[in-house]
């Protein structure tokens, strides 16, 4: 584990994937959550990690490597077991303390704020809000967007 004095903001794939794994070490033994992941996902997290390090090396250092349906797998998992609004913030807990516990800087808090805002469209989406699109895509019914730090304003 990472002191706060060693901590590093997430520069490179290798700081995604290491994020999602230490994500995944938590998650799959998680009473909450983890059941989703291994009896009704069946998560071969092997297969899984390039994909959701190549989402999040996306996000956050706009690589370009995800080009896949993010919406999609996550509906089809909601039919089988549905999704509630406690499962979708025990991921937001998990993802925030794999964050902290790895990473500080910019990139490091843009990683928890667009968790926040995805974790929010896809909740919103499965109780009813917006219908998936048709071949969903990375931002078919989500805005993407990219933030920094507040700016301060002169006076």
């Amino acid at each position: 584990m990472t002191t706060g004095t060693d901590r590093r903001d997430i520069e490179d794939r290798a700081d995604c994937e290491r994020l999602v794994r230490a994500f995944y070490s938590r998650a799959l033994v998680d009473p909450m959550i983890g059941w989703i992941f291994v009896d009704v996902a069946r998560l071969d997290l092997e297969e899984h990690v390039p994909v959701i390090a190549s989402f999040w090396e996306t996000m956050l250092l706009g690589a370009r490597t995800y080009s896949g349906g993010v919406f999609g797998p996550h509906a089809a998992l909601h039919a089988r077991a549905p999704l509630r609004s406690g499962h979708f913030e025990r991921w937001l807990v998990l993802w925030r303390t794999a964050v902290d516990e790895l990473f500080a800087g910019e990139r490091a808090e843009l990683a928890k704020a667009h968790a926040v805002r995805v974790g929010r469209a896809f909740h919103d989406r499965l109780q009813g809000g917006a219908p998936a699109a048709a071949g969903d895509t990375l931002t078919a019914g989500l805005v993407v967007s990219q933030h920094g730090p507040p700016q301060r304003r002169s006076a």
